[in-house]
């Protein structure tokens, strides 16, 4: 391998180096799709995926494709960091879309509908079923479906209707005696999009015979145009623009500008038009003009549209075809009468979903009603319906009078809405409520509770990798540390004073924090390794994240792995490092695990010449974290901690050979197969098997 020094350092900004990002994103989408087909998978689980794919599409082209057209119809012609311009990538990417899509619904049609069928779950089609259950069907179109509908009829006296982001439609053609006409009718949202309905057969369970809620509507459509003849009617999907968003105009009001973005957002410009595969050119041609796309926009697909409708299959009492249930480990401290006390007696770390949730709800509920409790002070980011956080901040508040201050982030994006109304409920209730930083997304995910102990006031942190969500805790894989460390409880004062008033601090005692310490720490402990590599040999760098984009970022790897320094990269979804180069990253070896569970914790260990080192955190190594956004990464002290981390968190993952893939140089993944005699791992599953333990 050549030195270090034999290689120019302007050749690390040379483009064929870096990985597109939306491609690398689309790669992800694959590995999805993957799990789908993978028969060792059950069945409803393949369904899942199939599911989480179409739903990633949608976002896909929501936020990174309509910033991309964005670019294009500015005339941004600036070269991404591999070198292509915005409309070479909008090009690529509808190739790669058109072609996983069409690999997508082959395969629903010739490997998961025949399994479905083979396990007695039924997805049928309206003029394939037999007179009594068109009977039953049509009972509960004019009973449930047909109140909900609104045909909107399009022509010089009524224009064409406003076609919501998502939303399914038929395009209707009927005709009377002056001619034809076209129509517009919505499929509700707010109904099973999956209608059950009595099987084929006297012995078929009822609940596992289905039709499409559309294919229902197509074929009662004569309710909604009595006396004219319903001549025939397609269904069409649309995608508008998500990206506005974010891009929020700083003004007095934060909210109020939050709540005009999330509004105009609904107005936003159509990316995407999907169709099916026998959508006549005339009334794709009404659809296209009207709403202003180009052919490129349209995607033809060959079959139900917006397959992410198959979540609804998840709920059906089919245990032998989902996921083996467990029960989640809940460590022995918060068996203990005293939390606190366990607290101060060591750090506490929760590894979710292996590790229970539910200590984090009832930790911040304890302080919630502790007398001793006298302020609490949080960050939320997505917190979802019903959350028993907010509840136990509420509770504070309310019922014992304690000081809550919280910071909801109203920029996250597609839970705008839900925020807001979180953030006037604590509000109306008397917390201090901060609505986020105009110009930055606090993206931390961090608890403070001060306590008074005897004569001293002293303070308990919790910190994650994750939101304070119940739900996504349950398939989701994160991180929670809860410590009474007085330096990160001094650290977490500062942040807090830093989000809710004025500061000008930059330095902390312990914390990593963006965008303030964050990027220069990491890159002096990266630097720290290259240098002691060349002396002890031993250097050994272990990050694992969500996503790794940040260009000078993947330099300073590069040149870790020139001077010889052992990497190991685990990024579930874009990678825009290429390993395994010759001369430039032959050291660096990159993973991607698509398992049961949505990877989402971040890590980050330094072998330090063997005083190992631990940081944790809510940030990936994308720009918009290191410059954009405020985020906390905190480091794990506790040897018997670190350990942990390495051994059984870091090492199982790494040694993954069934749902892990492999990064080739190319940017194509290879799956890991295991060695011949070697054990099969699974590394979600052993995480589980070893908790359970």
């Amino acid at each position: 391998m050549p030195q270090a020094a034999e290689i120019a350092p302007a050749i690390l900004t040379d483009p064929t180096l870096y990985i597109n990002r939306e491609l690398s994103l689309l790669r992800f989408q694959a590995r999805v799709f993957e799990e789908a087909r993978d028969a060792a998978n059950p069945l409803i689980e393949r369904v899942k995926f199939l599911s989480i794919l179409s739903s990633n599409l949608d976002e896909f082209f929501m936020v990174r494709f309509a910033g991309l057209k964005q670019q294009v119809s500015s005339g941004v012609s600036e070269l991404s960091v591999d070198g292509l311009t915005p409309t070479a990538v909008v090009d690529l990417c509808r190739t790669e879309v058109n072609r996983l899509v069409e690999e997508t619904y082959a395969f629903w049609h010739s490997g998961l509908v025949p399994a479905l069928s083979a396990a007695a779950i039924h997805v049928s089609q309206y003029k394939d079923l037999s007179k009594k259950q068109r009977t039953h069907l049509d009972k509960y179109f004019i009973e449930t479906v047909f109140p909900v509908l609104t045909p909107l009829a399009f022509d010089p006296g009524r224009p064409f209707p406003h076609i919501s982001n998502l939303s399914l439609n038929l395009a209707v053609k009927v005709r009377d005696k002056r001619g034809e006409h076209f129509a517009r009718v919505k499929v509700p949202d707010t109904l099973p999009q999956l209608v059950a309905l009595p099987g084929a057969l006297p012995r078929k369970d009822p609940e596992k015979c289905f039709v499409w809620l559309e294919d229902l509507i197509a074929n009662n459509l004569s309710h909604l145009f009595p006396g004219l003849e319903v001549v025939e009617s397609h269904p069409f999907h649309v995608t508008r623009d998500a990206e506005y968003a974010v891009q929020i105009i700083e003004s007095d009001d934060l909210l109020e500008s939050i709540e005009e973005a999330v509004w105009r957002r609904r107005f936003r410009a159509i990316v995407r038009l999907q169709v099916n595969v026998s959508m006549p050119a005339d009334i794709l041609e009404i659809l296209t003009s009207n709403l202003e796309l180009e052919p490129k926009d349209v995607y033809r697909v060959n079959g139900p549209l917006d397959l992410g409708r198959l979540k609804e299959l998840g709920a059906l009492d089919l245990p032998e075809l989902k996921d083996k249930p467990f029960v989640p480990y809940t460590p022995p401290q918060f068996n203990e009468d005293d939390w606190f006390a366990a607290v101060r007696k060591e750090d506490i770390l929760l590894h979710h979903p292996f590790d229970s949730f539910q200590p984090v709800v009832s930790f911040l509920e304890r302080a919630a009603k502790d007398s001793d409790v006298l302020a609490m002070k949080m960050t939320l980011y997505r917190t979802g319906r019903n959350s028993p956080i907010v509840a136990a901040l509420l509770d504070a508040a309310v019922e014992h009078g304690k000081q809550v201050a919280v910071l909801v982030e109203l920029k996250a994006r597609f839970d705008e809405e839900s925020n807001i109304e979180w953030a006037r409920a604590l509000e109306r209730e008397g917390v201090h409520v901060i609505y986020g930083l105009v110009g930055l997304k606090v993206h931390s995910k961090i608890a403070l509770i001060v306590r008074r102990e005897g004569d001293t006031m002293r303070r308990y942190v919790h910190m994650a990798t994750g939101n304070y969500n119940a739900v996504t805790a349950r398939f989701y894989t994160d991180l929670g540390f809860i410590t009474a460390d007085e330096e990160i409880g001094a650290d977490a004062t500062d942040l807090f004073n830093y989000l809710t008033g004025y500061s000008a601090k930059t330095k902390f005692r312990k914390l990593l924090v963006a965008p303030l310490n964050l990027r220069a720490r990491l890159e002096e402990m990266i630097e720290r390794e290259i240098e002691l590599h060349k002396v002890h040999k031993n250097g050994h760098l272990i990050f694992k994240m969500n996503a790794l984009e940040d260009q000078p970022m993947i330099e300073l790897l590069y040149r870790a792995s020139q001077a010889g320094v052992k990497i190991d990269l685990l990024v579930r979804g874009i990678c825009c490092l290429r390993p395994g180069m010759p001369g430039i990253s032959e050291t660096i070896a990159v993973t991607s695990v698509v398992g049961r569970f949505l990877e989402h914790s971040r890590i980050f260990y330094f072998h330090n010449n063997g005083k190992e080192e631990v940081f944790m955190g809510s940030a990936d190594l994308m720009p918009r974290n290191l410059n954009r956004r405020v985020e906390v990464v905190f480091p794990v002290e506790d040897p018997k901690l670190i350990k942990r981390v390495k051994k059984e968190i870091l090492a199982t993952y790494m040694s993954d050979n069934v749902k892990a893939r492999r990064l080739e140089s190319d940017g194509t993944y290879v799956r890991v197969t295991p060695k011949q005699g070697a054990p099969l791992v699974d590394a979600q599953a052993a995480l589980i098997t070893q908790r359970s333990r």
